[in-house]
C-alpha cells in the first residue's frame, strides 16, 4: 500500500504509558491522531540489587532503566542497551558508559558476546521477559545474574478497543509481542465490517500474534526501533 501521502490516520497506541504518551507526541508532529489506550501497565516491582560481581548491567528496555536508576545509586558500571532509545535512557540516567546494540535480544546478545564484562552481567529487566537474553549469554560462556525490576500487567484496552469495534480507527501500533498478544485476546472472533485493520508492528516478533487474526492486516518494521515503526505510516497530505 502506497502510503506517501494520505489523509491524517487515527491511530490507537497501544504502549504501556509513560512511553505512551512520547510516542502521540511524535504521532502528533507527523500530523497523525493519535488515541492512547494502553494493552499492558507497567508496575515496579522492589528487589533488592547485589551487584557484588557484576561487570556491566544490561537494560533490554527504557523501563528497565527507570526501574534500576530508581532502586540504585549505581551508574559506573558499563552499560549494555538493546536499542539507541533505551541506551539515551541509560545516559539520561547518568549512565557514562554506556553502548547500544541497536536492534533486539538477538543482537544484545551478540554485543555482549563480543565485548564481555569482567565480571557476571546483570540483566535488569521485566519479570516475564519477551527473549531469552540469559539463556543466550549462557551459551556463549557469559556469566550473567537477572533481576526483575518491573512487570507489564494486561490492561483493558479502554477507548482503544471500542473505537476498533466501532470503525473509528485507521490502524493500530504494536511496540512489543506481548501487547500483541494481548490484542490478540481481547479482538478474538472479531471481523471488522469495514475489513481488516493495519497493525504497525515494531518487529516480524510483534507482528506474529495477530497473523492470523481476520480482524487486523499487520505490517512489520524494517529495524525494531520506532523510528522504523513510525516510517511504515507514511506522511499526511497537508491541510488544502
Amino acid at each position: 500500500m502506497d502510503r506517501s501521502a494520505h489523509a491524517p490516520l487515527r491511530l490507537w497506541v497501544t504502549r504501556a504509558r509513560p512511553g505512551a504518551e512520547a510516542t502521540a507526541a511524535r504521532l502528533k508532529e507527523m500530523g497523525h491522531r493519535p488515541l492512547i489506550s494502553p494493552l499492558l501497565a507497567i508496575r515496579r516491582l522492589k528487589p533488592r540489587l547485589d551487584l557484588a560481581g557484576v561487570g556491566a548491567v544490561a537494560f533490554t528496555s527504557r523501563n528497565g532503566v527507570a526501574a534500576f536508576a530508581a532502586l540504585s545509586p549505581e551508574r559506573a558500571l558499563p552499560v549494555f542497551a538493546v536499542g539507541d532509545a533505551t541506551a539515551e535512557a541509560a545516559r539520561d540516567a547518568g549512565f557514562r558508559n554506556v553502548r547500544s546494540a541497536a536492534g533486539d535480544v538477538t543482537a544484545l546478545s551478540a554485543l555482549i558476546t563480543v565485548e564481555p564484562a569482567e565480571g557476571s552481567v546483570l540483566i535488569a529487566g521485566a519479570r516475564e521477559p519477551a527473549g531469552d537474553l540469559p539463556g543466550a549469554l549462557k551459551a556463549a560462556g557469559v556469566k550473567t545474574r537477572a533481576a526483575a525490576l518491573y512487570a507489564a500487567v494486561a490492561a483493558t484496552g479502554g477507548r482503544g478497543l471500542v473505537a476498533l469495534k466501532a470503525g473509528k480507527l485507521d490502524g493500530v501500533l504494536i511496540h512489543s509481542p506481548r501487547a500483541a498478544r494481548r490484542l490478540a485476546d481481547l479482538t478474538m472472533g472479531l471481523v471488522p465490517a469495514a475489513g481488516a485493520v493495519p497493525a504497525f508492528c515494531i518487529s516480524p516478533a510483534a507482528a506474529a500474534p495477530l497473523s492470523a487474526s481476520p480482524a487486523f492486516a499487520p505490517l512489520a518494521a524494517a529495524h525494531p526501533d520506532e523510528g522504523a515503526l513510525l516510517s511504515l505510516l507514511g506522511k499526511p497530505r497537508p491541510p488544502v
